[in-house]
């Protein structure tokens, strides 16, 4: 049976792609080089309908598939398992454009389409696509909408599922549904579309999407501004609600032992204020506005000359033009690299509401230093829409490989305990995927896993969809 799904797509999608044999490191290994599977092999179909045909062929073999976008996941949900059975089903071949409605403000992509180009694209055409994230130059849409990524402008535009309009998906039974129209209001029964953006390929294959675009802002500021607590970052986030409105799109704030990391491993990016011990965290906001520049800076200073006034920032740096705007944010985007340089370490992406993010901070902090003294937190994030990166580093005398495998499972449970205690999520952003199942199980409502496990039932039957993922059998 082995050797006839292999011939048999073969046949479907050419020789060259069906891989089977060499270095598939690239798509049998994740992105944090956590896990490695073995695939039966990988595909590359070309279009829509060779993902229908290789999902039929699956389907009659009893081989189940995994799809994968750009393999960037940070929670092993994209990979094959080591059975050696499972078919990665690759598409980043599908990478076109295939065109944008200016007068609707949308642009309809293929799912293997990479983020960065998208971005690149709309731009070009004298619009912004919004999503941006560390990984954009390898990441690809359709794996944005698989796990409903956020990025650094949720505050203003919301997560990828905000940015979507429509979807084209291929059914576990190998059948094509093209939802691309690009309306923005269609009430005819339950919302497919939702319902697939973050499903982690285990209801539906996403092959193409229509993405919503906005007009290019006329001025984009961008300022690093040190606060003394927490509490003041959250105070700040509050005045630029109030001063800046729909203007304010992006507000990150970043811990001084984070910020430390980028000083120690990369010092040639001169990280603001590291050195004053007064500082312990700094944010990053960001003004889009779509009036004049003058206008935008005044509107801009006003607020930060508020905030001094309130106390809520002591120093800050204004970028004073693009090429400083994007040094600062490069900073902010260099702490995961810094962190996997300082040794491995245990990762979370938590979301809370925005109000009691200082009070769980100061708790679970306290709680972690408590339980394994001198223990290092690595904590920065979105802070605009409450998505903590609470990352836990080893003490710094200690083994970090023994310590991530000694130590990972209890940190977790501490910090996963801590954020359902305050009401939050221990997904914020990043997804489900194989690392968390058994987490989702204990943090999660009966009611919506069962609600969960009707709906992959109803849609994939016979489990072959990514299963372990998300769900377990």
């Amino acid at each position: 049976m082995t050797t006839a799904l292999i011939d048999q797509l073969r046949a479907i999608l050419g020789a060259p792609h069906v891989l089977t044999d060499g270095d598939l490191a690239a798509y049998e290994q994740d992105w944090r080089k956590r896990a490695r599977g073995k695939a039966l092999a990988v595909v590359r179909p070309a279009n829509v309908q060779q993902v229908a045909e290789v999902v039929k062929a699956c389907a009659a073999a009893g081989s189940s598939l995994v799809p994968q976008g750009g393999n960037t996941g940070l929670a092993v949900g994209g990979i094959p398992d080591a059975s050696g059975t499972q078919v990665v089903l690759s598409l980043q071949r599908m990478n076109a454009i295939r065109g944008i409605d200016e007068a609707n403000l949308t642009m309809t992509v293929e799912a293997g389409c990479i983020l960065q180009t998208l971005q690149e694209t709309a731009e070009k055409a004298g619009f912004l696509f919004p999503l941006s994230l560390a990984a954009e130059g390898s990441c690809t849409i359709g794996g944005n909408l698989a796990t409903n990524a956020g990025g650094t402008q949720v505050v203003r535009y919301g997560n990828t599922r905000d940015l979507c309009l429509g979807l084209e998906i291929v059914t576990a039974q190998g059948e094509i549904w093209d939802g691309t129209s690009g309306l923005r209001k269609d009430n005819t029964g339950y919302d497919l579309r939702d319902l697939l953006i973050g499903s982690e390929g285990t209801l539906g294959i996403i092959t193409a999407a229509s993405m919503k675009l906005y007009p290019l802002p006329a001025a984009q500021l961008t300022a690093w501004a040190a606060v003394p607590s927490l509490d003041h970052a959250v105070t700040l986030l509050g005045l630029a609600h109030k001063q800046l409105g729909a203007g304010l799109t992006g507000f990150e704030v970043m811990g001084k032992f984070a910020l430390s990391l980028v000083d120690k491993h990369m010092p040639q990016l001169r990280v603001p204020f590291v050195d004053d011990e007064a500082v312990p965290y700094c944010v990053l906001l960001e003004n889009s506005d779509s009036e004049s520049e003058d206008h935008a800076r005044a509107r801009f200073e006003a607020l930060l000359e508020t905030a001094f006034e309130d106390g809520c920032v002591t120093d800050a740096v204004v970028a004073e033009n693009l090429s400083q705007a994007h040094q600062l944010w490069h900073i902010r985007e260099s702490i995961p690299l810094a962190q996997a340089e300082e040794g491995l370490n245990i990762k979370h992406d938590i979301s809370i509401a925005v109000s009691r993010i200082p009070a769980f901070v100061q708790e679970t902090d306290a709680l972690l230093q408590r339980e394994i003294p001198g223990v290092r937190l690595v904590n920065f994030g979105h802070l605009g829409d409450g998505n903590l990166h609470y990352n836990v580093q080893a003490p710094a005398e200690g083994d970090a490989r023994a310590f991530l495998r000694d130590e990972e499972e209890r940190v977790n449970t501490l910090v996963y305990d801590a954020v359902e205690k305050f009401g939050g999520s221990f997904s914020a952003e990043h997804g489900i995927g194989e690392l968390k199942v058994h987490k989702l199980e204990k943090h999660k409502s009966p009611v919506a896993l069962g609600m969960m496990r009707a709906i992959k039932l109803g849609l994939d039957p016979k489990n072959i969809l990514n299963p372990g993922r998300v769900l377990r059998a």
